[in-house]
């Protein structure tokens, strides 16, 4: 993890913020309460300086003008646990205990390290009665007192979002007293905040090491490992775990999630119904359920447990985007509006906002009202893009340094390295070009085996960029001209060992990852003899069929109009490039000819894959089999063209769309 941030220079309002909390903490609090009155006409939505406003009022015994300025900050700022502690203390002042429990309460639930309301509630508990309670407290107090002073403020800023602060307190603690399970457990946890889940993955089986009894860091550990698609060994720490706690919710639900990952639907369904036995309202449970039947082709199954979901939780807006992502649902008018209604409430979580716009975006779309459906795609997009930390120049880095490094002499000078296996069959390009199609298609075949979206290759980078990565000088692709013959050799037999868990005994098998076309220089020095197919569509379709698309995970290029094209055109840059120094290698099948003529590119494809047509392949529709895509319900009918020109509808509104775009729109043929 990096903490190169922590030496950045602070702001002005940083600045005044410093000054206020130090006139605070030497109680000089109408001075500090002045300053921060006065920063809050600049700044008026910033936590701390609406905190200290809140701390100074009461101290000044204005506990009505805390308890106000506490809701502001709760508006703004409702999972900082501060806030609560401070109400807590306004609510003793007032010597309301109910009121005063609750308070606290809520802050110790997002924040365990705050030692004052954990002794406010000992306090409070013991003055009402509730002995059991109390000394559920004192306990937790004294866990507070046998942890280092530094784990305990460190664990406090985690809990209020202030990662790198939290980070640094724990690494500086680590660098000077060595292991200490909880920092390091700690350390684990900001990984995983910050997505640093390799790091994550270290550091919690060094704490396995030292204390393999510890079950919440197995918990934690399992959870890793399934974010990193290692469902297997996920599968395996839940077991260990099930066997002290078998009726443990948390264990029971996440293992069922590593079963999905296993692709054993059928086993899913059966696990997550039995949690329902004794949550019949567990809204995530049903939407689980639904995603599983989905897979499995079970479509009315799903749409009745998608239902229950948004029974269960009205402002459910995954239940409806789900529903949505079908393609083939209808919402009623009641449906439409129940979703026009949550979706601007001020309650409305944001994730549920912007699933509820896509949702509503394809509602509208079905019903031929593109001017509002466009309204609300666009709303969802830029909803989602708020939460995204997608940088475009990223991924344009990357193109531009394989290109320099994946060179024709370069291929030439490692000839013969990598596993000789025939067995893989990669299917890349972008979302929404048809690539679950070509996979159907292939799938069909008596000696495919169709699998998923495999994270493999994406894992095998992750290794190769090195713990810290660099994103303006990244360390690949540029590491590939280190590697010998033997460790091409060793990470294709790697990815040919790890991807065995998703096969049965057919010859072939399909990695359609969409994302592996950044990657493809990799995949041919590991697995010289893999196929690899480009999935290409038509621009402005496979664009605006990705804005309106929302996805479980990941393509963050897609929720705005210029990352979607700058994307499209460097992906169009990267594939030029890898036709160019590896001739022959990658057949192109684009997806407006598959329309037009099925069986002709059928039979092209096959032949591509050293395969004999077989009829089955032309009529993939009849084949039973789970699919994961967006595209999943589509490809169980029989190709059609109306989805080719549906962009289209929206043309008055895509302007920006085209010009972005520019020359792509004419070279994607080239």
């Amino acid at each position: 993890m990096d903490s190169t941030a922590a030496n950045a220079t602070p702001s002005p309002v940083e600045l005044e913020v410093r000054r206020i909390q130090a006139l605070l903490k030497s109680r000089q609090y109408a001075e500090s309460l002045q300053a921060a009155e006065a920063l809050a006409v600049a700044v008026p939505e910033n936590r701390d300086v609406l905190y200290a406003i809140a701390v100074n009022q009461r101290f000044l015994n204005d506990i009505p003008g805390a308890l106000a300025t506490l809701e502001r900050l709760q508006r703004h700022h409702p999972r900082f646990s501060r806030l609560y502690q401070a109400r807590g203390h306004c609510y003793v002042a007032l010597r309301d205990g109910p009121q005063a429990i609750d308070a606290f309460l809520r802050g110790v639930n997002i924040n365990p390290a705050l030692p004052s309301s954990w002794s406010m509630l000992e306090g409070l508990y013991r003055m009402t009665g509730q002995t059991e309670n109390a000394g559920m407290a004192a306990a937790h107090v004294a866990t507070l007192k046998r942890l280092p002073p530094e784990i305990v403020e460190a664990t406090s800023l985690f809990s209020d979002g202030e990662l790198l602060p939290a980070e640094n307190i724990v690494r500086a603690y680590l660098l000077k007293h060595g292991n200490h399970i909880e920092a390091m457990r700690l350390l684990a946890r900001i990984g995983i905040e910050r997505d640093v889940l390799d790091d994550a993955e270290i550091l919690l089986e060094a704490v396995l090491a030292i204390e393999p009894d510890y079950t919440i860091a197995r918990f934690e550990y399992a959870g890793v490992l399934l974010e990193r698609h290692k469902f297997l060994r996920t599968r395996e720490e839940l077991e260990k775990l099930l066997k002290l706690e078998p009726g443990n919710r948390q264990y029971r639900t996440l293992y069922a999630t590593a079963v999905v990952g296993l692709g054993e639907h059928e086993r899913a369904v059966e696990l997550y119904r039995e949690l329902l036995i004794d949550a019949p309202q567990a809204a995530d449970v049903h939407l689980s359920v639904a995603h599983s039947l989905k897979t499995l082709g079970r479509r009315q199954e799903s749409i009745d447990a998608y239902h229950a979901a948004a029974a269960a939780r009205p402002q459910y807006g995954d239940a409806y985007w789900s529903l949505a992502n079908l393609k083939t649902y209808r919402f009623t008018d009641e449906e439409i509006a129940r979703m026009r209604a949550e979706e601007p409430a001020q309650s409305t979580p944001l994730v549920d906002r912007y699933q509820m716009c896509f949702a509503l975006g394809k509602a509208l779309e079905d019903r031929g009202q593109y001017e509002e459906s466009f309204r609300y795609y666009e709303q969802g997009n830029a909803l989602k893009r708020t939460e995204s930390r997608y940088r475009p120049e990223v991924i344009e880095t990357n193109t531009r340094k394989q290109i320099e490094v994946c060179t024709r002499e370069f291929f030439a000078s490692r000839e013969g390295a990598g596993a000789r296996s025939t067995d893989p069959i990669f299917i890349v390009g972008l979302p929404r070009a048809g690539s679950t199609l070509l996979e159907q298609i292939l799938a069909s075949h008596s000696r495919v085996e169709g699998t998923q979206e495999l994270a493999d290759i994406q894992r095998i980078v992750l290794d190769l960029q090195g713990r810290v990565p660099d994103l303006a000088n990244p360390r690949y692709p540029g590491v590939l001209a280190d590697l010998t013959p033997e460790d091409f050799l060793r990470l294709g037999e790697k990815y040919l060992s790890d991807t065995r868990i998703y096969r049965t005994d057919k010859a072939y098998f399909i990695d359609k990852m969409p994302n592996n076309f950044r990657h493809i220089g990799l995949i041919h020095l590991m697995l010289p003899n893999a196929r690899i197919i480009d999935a290409r569509r038509e621009p402005m379709a496979c664009c605006f069929s990705n804005l309106k698309q929302l996805f479980a995970s990941g393509q963050e290029f897609t929720y705005s109009i210029e990352d979607i094209a700058r994307y499209y055109r460097t992906y169009l840059d990267l594939m030029r490039h890898w036709d160019e120094v590896l001739p022959g290698r990658i057949l192109r099948v684009e997806h407006e000819d598959v329309v037009d003529d099925l069986e002709g590119n059928v039979r092209r494809i096959l032949d591509f894959c050293g395969l004999e047509f077989e009829p089955a392949c032309v009529e993939f529709h009849k084949t039973e089999r789970s699919i994961r895509t967006a595209s999943s319900e589509q490809v169980r009918q029989p190709i059609f063209r109306e989805g080719l020109d549906q962009w289209r509808n929206y043309k008055p509104w895509l302007g920006t769309l085209m010009d972005a775009l520019g020359d792509a729109r004419v070279r994607y043929r080239s």
